[in-house]
């Protein structure tokens, strides 16, 4: 990952400096003094578009440098303009960038410093673990970003300190999500979070013998057709030293998805591997919390399986009996998340008896038929608590789109031969598997699920994120901890 620091004053031998520029703003307020000339000229068509550039060549202290003029709008769009100069300058050549935040006030330049070095660190993320011939021109040159604030730097630091440590959040959730699935396997994500540990995040980890001694059929009975055994991964923070109830995270890890025997077609099979993004992100928002000293008592948990088609694997209208001791008639196999998602909520409210649990899970293709790729779909049993997870996305660009419950859709998924089968009619797809979800969740106990399918890997760029994973949900509940545990 990029180098990322700040610095009171311009460097004399920076080779190219950024300077961003608001909408329709004078020349005169960002440019110095003997290159407003020729920022004037070369700047003919440029309103400070966020995320536009314009690049030019101009002597400045004496030596003829790159400048790039980066747009950030009206509203000062730092992530905007962090995003664009990363994307132009990664693969460049070069191989430090400063940029000179001298024209903007005083008051905004820490911040807006703090979000432009997180943007740039996570549109700079690259999986690259696996290429062994990449060409010359493809690779990443650039290594740093000194950013000038003045007499700013304290306050540049202290706001860059908790961004940093999302988006290292982030790109640990990003690093989970792209591995292929011959690699990261529920015993293997187990290890990978093992490195939480140095943070003060405590792991305890269930094997299936101790799964299947709790009754925990409905999970297990996903991971029997795999030769890869299942784990559920607890990961505790205290950041209030035991002076807050705990609030749970529960992820979905189902580290490759077949559909079991219920197979799904083999084209874009492939990208099952992502479907573990749920878990992930939990894990990323683990080490998020972490990293900053949240002060805020989180129980993360995630059901780690591998979902496959052998003779030992769960058949379509086989039974199963939950953790709850609520049985299942299963209907389609490749309706497996939430199976792993109502044993881990089970669980969690047993052990620890959360009085809130928010879900993430890559559950329903039907998801991104209602929704696309640009809003997660969040469900809830409670008004204020879906309201505060909206916000909350919104603040990071992380979008989620209220979808409806009710009683009529949870009769959709009654079985005559158990208690509720696994999938509903295909009509509502997404709402009656959380209706399957609420099934679940104890009394009194508000819960949101947070279907996001869609989100977790990206067939294009965004302002955050190149093609691939995306860490959707890392920036997304760290906020919410922030305005709702922290506020």
């Amino acid at each position: 990952m990029l180098s990322i620091s700040f610095r009171a004053d311009r460097p004399s031998d920076a080779k190219t400096i950024a300077l961003p520029v608001a909408k329709d703003q004078a020349v005169e307020t960002y440019a110095p003094a003997e290159i407003v000339d020729v920022a004037r000229a070369a700047t003919a068509n440029f309103a400070g578009e966020p995320g536009a550039i314009v690049a030019l060549h101009a002597t400045l202290d004496g030596t003829i440098r790159q400048i790039l003029l980066v747009g950030t709008g009206a509203d000062r769009a730092a992530a905007k303009a962090g995003s664009a100069l990363v994307t132009r300058l990664l693969t460049s050549g070069e191989q430090r960038l400063v940029v000179d935040l001298s024209g903007i006030d005083g008051p905004q330049r820490a911040e807006f410093a703090a979000a432009l070095a997180q943007a740039a660190m996570l549109r700079s993320w690259r999986f690259d673990v696996y290429r062994t011939k990449l060409p010359a021109k493809q690779k990443p040159t650039l290594e740093t970003i000194e950013i000038v604030v003045g007499d700013g730097v304290d306050a540049a630091e202290a706001a860059w300190a908790p961004l940093k440590a999302v988006a290292e959040g982030a790109a640990f959730t990003r690093t989970l999500v792209a591995e292929p699935a011959n690699i990261l396997y529920p015993e293997s994500f187990v290890e990978r979070c093992q490195e939480l540990t140095a943070l003060g995040v405590e792991i305890e980890v269930l094997d299936e013998a101790a799964m299947r001694e709790l009754g925990m059929g409905a999970l297990l009975g996903v991971s029997q057709g795999s030769e890869r055994e299942a784990r559920l991964l607890c990961m505790k923070w205290d950041g209030t030293g035991g002076a807050a109830e705990p609030v749970a995270f529960v992820g979905k890890g189902v580290t490759f998805d077949t559909g079991g025997i219920s197979l799904k077609p083999g084209p874009g099979m492939e990208d099952m591997k992502w479907d573990m993004g749920g878990a992930g992100a939990v894990a990323g928002t683990m080490k998020a919390l972490a990293t900053r000293k949240a002060k805020a008592h989180i129980i993360a948990v995630c059901g780690l399986v591998e979902n496959m088609p052998d003779g030992k694997a769960q058949r379509p209208g086989d039974v199963v009996t939950s953790g709850s001791g609520q049985t299942i008639e299963i209907l389609n196999t490749d309706a497996e998340g939430r199976l792993v998602l109502c044993d881990a909520i089970w669980w969690v409210q047993q052990k620890y008896h959360p009085k809130t649990i928010i879900d993430l899970a890559t559950l329903t293709g039907a998801m991104i038929v209602s929704l696309g790729y640009e809003h997660g779909g969040i469900f809830s049993n409670d008004d204020g608590l879906a309201e505060q997870i909206v916000a909350a996305g919104k603040k990071v660009d992380e979008k989620l789109w209220r979808m409806p419950m009710g009683e009529v859709y949870d009769k959709l998924i009654d079985s005559p031969i158990a208690d509720m089968k696994n999938i509903g009619p295909r009509e509502g797809g997404s709402i009656t598997a959380a209706q399957f979800i609420a099934r679940f969740v104890d009394e009194g106990v508000k819960w949101a699920h947070l279907d996001i399918a869609g989100m977790v890997w990206a067939s294009k760029p965004g302002t955050m994120f190149d093609k691939g994973a995306t860490g959707y949900g890392v920036r997304l509940l760290d906020q919410w901890v922030k305005d709702v545990l922290e506020g």
